[in-house]
């Protein structure tokens, strides 16, 4: 199997000095993720947690909910001429009888490319193939979720604290799964912030925690249409990001009462969408001049 970061010779040059040295780089490899039999989805990922990814990728396909639909994913040999295995083919089954969504180049095209559905198509998609509306109440004796702004600021250098293979490689996204009152539920790397998502929740439908209506999902990076996507799609009600967020993932954002926080850095923020999840406070009136 893969592993997840490899060796690569590079020439170092610091202050003028030229000196040959190994390096650390974060592996990646092609994922090939077929469904009952039938190919589906190519995604460049770092090898682990294939099979939660997998997984994840197929929740946010609208595909899986909970963890009885699930069958089995399982690795696929004689993916080369020898029949040797590659590691870097999984097929997913999914439970006897489970009605299938309408799963098309077409349709999932929104999910892997800037182009060929329009923003309206983008949305109506996750509005059409959505298990859960993004509501983090249940029945009148348990509050929404409210998160502290101090909470939040907080968070990011938990991530960072977790990323044990950034600290060898430099070069991998991450995104964690927090609890309400800040608690680091899970961590995943990956060289693509997308596939790290899938990741924390491809394990979260394995361990049958879906809908993740009670959390907060940080990611490193910005936070992209795919990432609001897949919040959406796992019943997350926050998701915040570093960077900025896309125009088309504060509309998804908005229409979907989704709270959706960026430039998550230090003790500022946006708040882009959601804001009733966040414990504002006003600023001062200005003084009358």
């Amino acid at each position: 199997m893969g592993r997840v970061t490899e060796r690569r010779k590079v020439i170092r040059i610091r202050d003028g000095v030229v000196s040959a040295r190994p390096d650390t780089l974060v592996a990646e490899e092609p994922l090939e993720i077929r469904l009952n039999g039938k190919p589906l989805a190519i995604t460049m990922r770092t090898p682990g947690d294939d099979f939660a990814l997998a997984a994840g990728f197929l929740v946010s396909e609208g595909v899986l909910g909970r963890a009885d639909e699930l069958q089995n994913i399982v690795y696929c040999a004689g993916a080369t001429v020898d029949g040797s295995n590659t590691y870097n083919i999984v097929d997913v089954r999914t439970a006897p009888g489970l009605v299938m969504p309408d799963i098309t180049l077409e349709r999932n095209v929104y999910t892997t490319s800037s182009c060929g559905l329009c923003g309206k198509a983008s949305l109506d998609a996750v509005r059409t193939t959505a298990r859960w509306t993004i509501d983090d109440t249940h029945g009148d004796t348990t509050p929404p979720v409210r998160l502290e702004p101090e909470l939040l600021a907080g968070l990011p250098d938990r991530l960072r604290a977790a990323q044990h293979v950034f600290d060898r490689t430099g070069g991998l996204h991450a995104a964690a799964l927090f609890t309400e009152d800040g608690e680091l539920v899970d961590v995943r790397e990956d060289v693509g912030r997308h596939n790290a998502v899938d990741k924390l929740v491809g394990r979260a439908l394995q361990n049958g925690s879906l809908p993740l209506s009670r959390t907060v999902l940080l990611v490193s990076g910005r936070a992209s249409f795919e990432l609001a996507q897949k919040a959406v799609m796992a019943g997350i009600p926050v998701l915040a990001a570093v960077s900025a967020p896309s125009s088309l993932a504060v509309d998804l954002a908005a229409e979907s009462n989704l709270t959706l926080v960026g430039f998550l850095r230090g003790a500022s923020m946006n708040v882009y969408a959601g804001e009733h999840r966040i414990a504002l406070q006003a600023a001062p009136a200005a003084a009358q001049s």
